[in-house]
């Protein structure tokens, strides 16, 4: 049996594995620019925004089912996977609203490094929860993350809290839309569905404070708008996700966090003292090492003879 080449994958797979690249870049460079969109919608406050995004997010993707006719998933799911469908929902939520928070508070750089990290979350995660065993260059990797995040707690006066609860809420959401059996659009749907009626009851309870109909009509369009904003780049990461290898996805991921990263620190001209920068350096360092053993054994995998 001869070796196994990347000329030796079939067409088939190879023309997927393209497309779910393309369909993870995009994702991530659609979030890397969300910096510069969550700010129009002030002054609604961090939560209302969320509540908006979610109701506004599953009518969007309702339409979107009912155009296509892809109701018979959600009556083929079972109740384990409506289990998963709800543990996604609560993460990808505590995610968006903690984003929305750090990106109106003027915290863009401390959301990137989240990013920066959730790769090496990832990996972590994989060995707790999957018992996956780790590379040496992995470990090493976690440890110089660990080294940075003390550097940076210490530069910040505290733990960079924004930066671990994006990073762990996103790195649990994508092992769990691995497991759920639902393809993009309909998952994300399934996401919507389960907390869009909380998001309902609190837009009511918030009554006149509701700045959907007291901003004037740009506001309201804009508002509007993150249905489609959320959407769609969620449904290319879900599309993504199923096609390539999660370690593929975790490396595309760079894309939004320097895209963050670069609009904290050149646009809104966040503080960025030595000792941060220096935190910032370890976990590029640790995000190096990670890339090129990841590439090393993607490669002997690929070359590896079929028995």
């Amino acid at each position: 049996m001869p070796p196994l080449t990347t000329s030796s994958i079939s067409s088939p797979e190879v023309h997927t594995q393209g497309r779910g690249v393309t369909y993870g870049a995009l994702a991530y460079v659609l979030w890397g620019l969300f910096p510069a969109y969550w700010p129009l919608l002030v002054p609604a406050q961090p939560v209302e925004v969320l509540a908006h995004r979610i109701v506004w997010s599953f009518t969007t993707l309702a339409i979107a089912v009912a155009i296509l006719r892809r109701w018979r998933p959600f009556l083929d799911l079972s109740g384990k996977g409506w289990l998963i469908v709800t543990a996604a929902a609560v993460l990808i939520t505590v995610n968006w609203g903690t984003y929305i928070y750090a990106v109106n508070s003027q915290h863009v750089v401390e959301s990137a490094l989240g990013y920066f990290i959730t790769p090496l979350v990832t990996v972590a995660l994989g060995m707790i929860f999957l018992k996956e065993r780790l590379r040496l260059p992995q470990i090493v990797a976690i440890g110089v993350v660990v080294v940075a995040v003390i550097v940076l707690t210490v530069d910040y006066g505290r733990l960079p809290v924004i930066s671990l609860v994006l990073a762990g809420s996103f790195g649990i959401y994508g092992l769990l839309k691995k497991k759920v059996p639902l393809d993009a659009i309909s998952s994300l749907t399934a996401e919507s569905a389960v907390i869009a009626p909380i998001a309902v009851v609190y837009l009511l309870v918030l009554g006149s404070a509701n700045t959907f109909t007291t901003e004037g009509t740009g506001h309201t369009l804009l508002i509007l708008s993150t249905g489609i904003v959320t959407a769609v780049p969620l449904v290319l990461f879900g599309a993504g996700a199923q096609r390539v290898p999660l370690i593929t996805m975790g490396m595309l991921q760079y894309l939004a966090p320097v895209l963050q990263f670069a609009w904290g620190v050149f646009v809104v001209k966040e503080p960025m003292p030595p000792s941060r920068w220096i935190g910032f350096a370890l976990v590029w360092l640790a995000l190096a090492i990670f890339t090129v053993d990841a590439v090393r054994n993607r490669r002997k995998q690929l070359l590896a003879p079929v028995e």
